[in-house]
């Protein structure tokens, strides 16, 4: 396949738009919508049960849902008839004593209560606060990285990249409406480290054509780097894509948001790194003076 420098140069424009328009509509879907959030960070009750295994999860969800007026989240546990339910926070002054099990018990009476447990709204506050603090720290760390590793306009196309992806995964779940809870919060911070050692990779190549080439204009120094590096960055992400969406359809309902979070997340981090770690640094002037050694002055 033979790359056209100047289409190349025109598609990064072009992708970089996009992603600006996609960037502002997930922050505006985050700002009139809001997350979902999980149990996790509600508060709420987990049963699981064992019952017989001609019941399906579908017929079970909608009986548990008339019966309790909430939405119920329901997963199967392992071994067919074991299901994991999951539930509203319980209302301390109402009066009803209709639980989860108790309508199960009107389904199949030989249920079997296998565990129960209720996660409160402080216990949830505090998740939130402390995976807060942990992205907080992360994106710290690595714009320390960053700002240790490559000169500032090089550093911000790749710390945007990263944000660009973040932003990318947490509107998707704001659209959707998708329940946002730990596992894909863990997500989301492996999203991080993924975008990061694209745009790293990327970096580290701009940089070595800026000392190698220092008469080629910086376009051409991108395109040539995206070019060196396109088939590596392909293989890996098709790779991790493929393990990904194995994990989105055979592990189970449990991990979906998990499995569809790092899905979008690859994808965004791989056009990101070459849209936005490229053009950035084109916009803010860098030049390969910039990564010159400055000259040793003459002993006296």
């Amino acid at each position: 396949m033979r790359f056209d420098i100047r289409s190349m140069t025109h598609w990064r424009y072009l992708t970089a738009v996009f992603s600006i328009l996609l960037t502002v509509a997930a922050l505006l879907a985050l700002g009139i919508r809001g997350l979902n959030w999980g149990m996790d960070f509600t508060g709420g009750v987990i049963t699981e049960v064992k019952m017989d295994a001609q019941y399906s999860g579908l017929d079970l969800t909608s009986r548990l849902e008339q019966g309790l007026g909430q939405t119920v989240s329901l997963v199967q546990a392992g071994e067919p008839g074991r299901w994991l339910i999951r539930t509203g926070p319980v209302d301390p002054q109402a009066s009803s004593d209709v639980t989860a099990l108790s309508v199960l018990q009107q389904i199949d009476p030989d249920v079997q209560l296998i565990a129960s447990s209720v996660v409160g709204a402080q216990v949830g506050q505090e998740l939130a606060e402390t995976g807060g603090v942990a992205v907080l720290f992360s994106m710290l760390a690595i714009l320390f990285y960053l700002w240790y590793r490559f000169e500032w306009r090089l550093a911000s196309g790749a710390l945007l990249a990263l944000l660009h992806d973040v932003i990318m995964v947490l509107g998707l779940f704001a659209v959707t409406q998708m329940e946002f809870n730990l596992t894909v919060l863990a997500a989301v911070l492996a999203v991080v480290g993924y975008s990061l050692n694209d745009s790293i990779v990327l970096s580290d190549r701009i940089r070595e054509l800026l000392l190698a080439k220092p008469d080629w204009p910086l376009t051409k120094i991108n395109d040539t780097a995206v070019k060196q590096t396109f088939a590596r960055t392909m293989v890996t992400s098709g790779t991790t894509l493929t393990t990904v969406a194995a994990v989105w359809i055979f592990a189970g309902a449990s991990l979906h948001g998990f499995a569809i979070a790092l899905f979008v997340g690859i994808i965004s981090g791989t056009w990101s790194s070459i849209a936005i770690g490229t053009v950035l640094p084109e916009m803010a002037g860098l030049t390969p003076e910039h990564y010159r050694p400055e000259p040793i002055p003459d002993l006296p």
